[in-house]
């Protein structure tokens, strides 16, 4: 009777431990839905917000949503000097975020076993969802600050209402606000970029060009190509999505294209290689200026010159060029006049400015800036808050 009560006891022992374990280590996803009211809209003047320690993704102008690990999660309002408790949150695991994207207020996620995962930005709640094959990131590789993975995400591209996902064997477009799979195809080699007019770019090896609406292929290439030719998406929003323009090098010769139309519309005033774009105005910095040239007729429209020297030119909004100077003030200027916007050194309170900049996004009238240690690895930040956001 004592031997059959001890078993008896290790068998209900062995049974709650498998239930605690199926409950700790179990394939699990938690959603935490919005209970405040949505943003409102920013009212920021022009000036440096704040710092934060995860980089944003601004959505339909009112939310941050930013990655981590196993977390995708948001807060608002865009001009929040500090991170605020979440808006809403959505956790899986033991899968982690691989990317997150965003068409309109449908925010996309991307997961290392597959799944696609839509929610709705306005309240957290799940939109749709999708599984896939297994992508080529094997986890979440944003570093501390999640960039990587809400401005350059792997396998992911969006433009025209669709959102396409690279993945082994093929490419799907799904239609973001539904998750219906509108097309598919074989075209894997690397990530591709979309253009501003509606078409899908394979970039490496012989580059190809689908049809965003239905997937069909475009027979296109440079006049000059023999048989193949290296391609390079400029004046993009994050994600390498909806590019103004692109440069091809075909046998040395380099050609800049205009692609917010149906068909490619040649454009020497982008044939620099540090040249970018926003709607008919080409931007290049020259001997520590800023020259703005039509892309229509290559003509010369202005040209700014300040002090001190420039730096680096950032990501372009239609109707307004940024870039910093070397003392880390963040510049605005009128792309039609090359008149001053703005101007602010880029620190918020008595934050020292000797970083230099990691990655960078531009959206919605704000200018995001992980900055970095100015020597040292890719986890090297320049401080426990490395993000700084401001309004242009």
């Amino acid at each position: 009777m004592r031997r059959w009560l001890v078993a008896l006891a290790v068998a209900g022992v062995l049974a709650a431990t498998g239930l605690v374990a199926y409950h700790v280590f179990a394939p699990a996803e938690v959603a935490d839905l919005a209970s405040d009211p949505y943003p409102d809209a920013p009212e920021a003047p022009p000036g440096v917000i704040g710092s934060i320690a995860p980089a944003p993704l601004i959505v339909d102008g009112r939310l941050r949503v930013y990655a981590a690990t196993r977390q995708v999660r948001a807060d608002g309002p865009v001009d929040a000097r500090t991170q605020r408790t979440p808006y809403w949150s959505y956790r899986r695991w033991p899968a982690q975020v691989v990317g997150v994207v965003a068409v309109g207020t449908t925010v996309v996620s991307r997961w290392s076993d597959g799944d696609l995962v839509a929610l709705d930005g306005r309240t957290g709640r799940i939109s749709w969802r999708s599984s896939g094959r297994l992508p080529e990131a094997a986890g979440y590789d944003g570093g501390t600050t999640g960039a990587r993975t809400v401005y350059e995400p792997d396998g992911m591209a969006t433009a025209a209402g669709r959102v396409m996902v690279r993945e082994a064997g093929q490419v799907r477009a799904f239609a973001a606000a539904t998750g219906r799979v509108v097309w598919r195809t074989n075209a894997t080699d690397c990530d591709g970029f979309t253009t501003a007019g509606g078409w899908y770019v394979v970039p490496c090896g012989i580059p190809r060009f689908y049809d965003i609406a239905n997937g069909q292929p475009i027979n296109w290439a440079p006049p000059e190509t023999v048989a193949t030719f290296g391609i390079e998406p400029v004046g993009c929003d994050v994600a390498l999505s909806e590019c103004a323009g692109m440069r091809t090098n075909s046998g040395g010769t380099v050609r800049g294209w205009l692609v917010e139309g149906a068909t490619p519309v040649a454009a020497p005033a982008l044939d620099a290689p540090n040249s970018t774009v926003a709607g008919d105005v080409a931007i290049a910095v020259s001997n520590d200026e800023v020259v703005a040239r039509s892309v229509p007729n290559n003509t010369e429209i202005w040209r700014w010159r300040g002090k001190p020297n420039i730096a680096e030119l950032l990501p372009m909004e239609t109707g307004a060029v940024h870039f910093l100077t070397a003392d880390r003030q963040l510049v605005t200027l009128d792309a039609a006049s090359g008149r001053e916007r703005s101007r602010f050194v880029l620190a918020y309170g008595r934050e020292r400015t000797h970083w230099v900049p990691g990655h960078v996004a531009v959206r919605d009238g704000f200018v995001t800036v992980e900055r970095m240690a100015p020597t040292g690895g890719p986890e090297d930040y320049f401080s426990v808050v490395p993000i700084i956001i401001a309004r242009t």
